[in-house]
């Protein structure tokens, strides 16, 4: 009786390894077979609207990859520049399992400001979908269909003051900036020598002679003109801060000089120690502070002043006195020289 069951036992054991073994070798090897294909769009131009960032520009459909097995697919989406090798490609969006993805304004945009591409301007773009499993196992790519995109920025808009005091030229001409994207209040300070202009990008971000400029109206009352304008003129070389607004055609150049005042300096709250202005849109001086305070003064006069709200090395127009906490040696620079982000720096020699 023992050895029957003994027999029984051993019998059931084969049958068990029998199936087992043959389950392995009936299971199908995983491996990157047929790549998908992108089945829409062919193609197409996409000019973005900055007013709807989550709006559906396209929808790509695709077929599906082939790895040989029931497994889990996932689907990535590429974008590069055309002809590019896609070794740094901006993601467009992934999926699992499925053969379509939704793509929205801002992921467009973002993806192709990303690769380079100049606001407002058309820019060719290859777009691909790679297939994986996971790590370890070959990827599968589809051939990339290329399309045209017109991203936009929501940068604030820029004028350039090309003139004596830089030669004329519009690429180098120090820049002023508008408060917001879609505003016409441009502002910054300029070192101007003489005469001088206002002149705008055009679509690609470019400034030069054949864009549109602007000039005094030839009474010299701060009002601006697009034709038949004559130049504005600074007759005192220095360092103006500089205001110009193209929706309501007036301007201004205020110039300027730069002090340090507070009950750290020398001078205390009376007096202004004179800053030295470096060629550079940066004032500087070395002065020896003690513990105390102290903010940036114009003309000797507090109608305009530069405080620190934040404690943050941002300047504010009329903020906060900025702390020093120690006495010493400083060299305390005022850097004017990047519009409506004014920043200073206050260094222990």
């Amino acid at each position: 009786m023992k050895n029957l069951i003994k027999f029984g036992l051993i019998v059931s054991s084969l049958v068990v390894a029998s199936c087992t073994f043959d389950d392995v070798e009936d299971r199908p090897v995983i491996a990157a077979t047929d790549a998908p294909t992108i089945i829409a769009p062919e193609g197409g131009t996409y000019e973005l609207d900055f007013n709807t960032p989550n709006a559906q520009v396209e929808r790509f459909v695709w077929t599906d990859a082939n790895f040989n097995g029931d497994v889990a697919i996932n689907y990535e989406l590429q974008m590069d520049n055309e002809g590019g090798d896609f070794s740094n490609p901006q993601i467009l969006g992934s999926t699992v399992g499925q053969n379509q993805m939704a793509v929205t304004t801002s992921a467009f945009n973002g993806a192709a400001i990303s690769l380079g591409a100049t606001p407002f301007s058309p820019t060719n773009f290859d777009v691909r979908l790679r297939a994986y499993i996971s790590d370890g196992f070959e990827d599968l790519f589809s051939t990339p269909v290329t399309i045209t995109v017109v991203p936009y920025t929501t940068e604030a808009p820029k004028l350039a003051v090309p003139g004596n005091h830089q030669g004329w030229d519009p690429p180098t001409a120090p820049l002023l900036e508008a408060s917001a994207f879609g505003e016409t209040d441009y502002e910054g300070y300029v070192w101007l020598d003489g005469e001088y202009k206002f002149l705008a990008p055009d679509d690609s971000g470019n400034f030069a002679w054949g864009n549109t400029d602007w000039g005094d109206d030839g009474t010299f009352t701060g009002v601006l003109v697009e034709t038949d304008e004559a130049n504005c003129d600074a007759t005192e070389a220095g360092h103006y801060y500089v205001k110009a607004n193209t929706g309501t055609l007036t301007y201004s150049a205020v110039k300027y000089d730069w002090g340090l005042i507070g009950d750290a300096t020398p001078g205390g709250w009376d007096s202004d120690q004179n800053m030295t202005y470096n060629n550079d849109g940066t004032w500087s001086i070395t002065v020896d502070l003690t513990v105390g305070e102290i903010k940036f003064r114009a003309n000797d006069d507090w109608a305009w002043n530069y405080g620190d709200d934040g404690a943050d090395g941002s300047l504010n127009d009329g903020g906060a006195n900025i702390a020093i906490s120690a006495a010493g040696n400083y060299t305390v620079v005022l850097d004017l020289s990047t519009p409506r982000a004014y920043t200073y720096s206050v260094t222990l020699n």
